[in-house]
């Protein structure tokens, strides 16, 4: 482990708050402005924006864990063990039909020798109202 990685154990920023950058000692950047000798660690202000509404991820989150936690029971076996099974909840808010997102979901879980019923009906009612997460565009890059 390096001395900056160290050196950077600080309370998460909350809502609102700035977020300074330290250098490791002994490195300095080229113009990032002025330097004085007064402070050993320069800080600088960084901006930070995030596109994400932390109320969905964390909504998207706790949706992953429960669809974790139905397969594990729907395959009686632990997330290391468990087929390879895609579920992508943005294709399926992208259909229209909750009969075309079960489909889906039905076709996704064609190794499983337990019946999916329930399973589907209670994840297509956790995605009703749910958005599609878009990528982070990347502006003045």
């Amino acid at each position: 482990m390096s001395a900056a990685s160290t050196e950077t154990s600080a309370p998460l920023p909350t809502a609102g708050s700035r977020v300074f950058f330290q250098p490791a000692n002994g490195v300095a950047c080229v113009g990032t402005g002025p330097i004085t000798g007064d402070d050993p660690v320069q800080k600088r202000q960084g901006k930070v924006t995030v596109k994400y509404d932390r109320k969905e991820l964390r909504k998207r989150l706790v949706l992953e864990e429960w669809i974790i936690e139905q397969l594990s029971e729907l395959y009686d076996c632990e997330e290391e063990e468990m087929p390879e099974v895609e579920i992508d909840i943005d294709d399926l808010l992208e259909v229209n039909s909750d009969d075309e997102r079960a489909s889906k979901l039905q076709e996704s879980l064609t190794d499983c020798y337990k019946p999916t019923e329930d399973f589907v009906r209670d994840l297509l009612g956790r995605i009703r109202g749910m958005r599609k997460l878009s990528a982070p565009s990347k502006k003045g890059l």
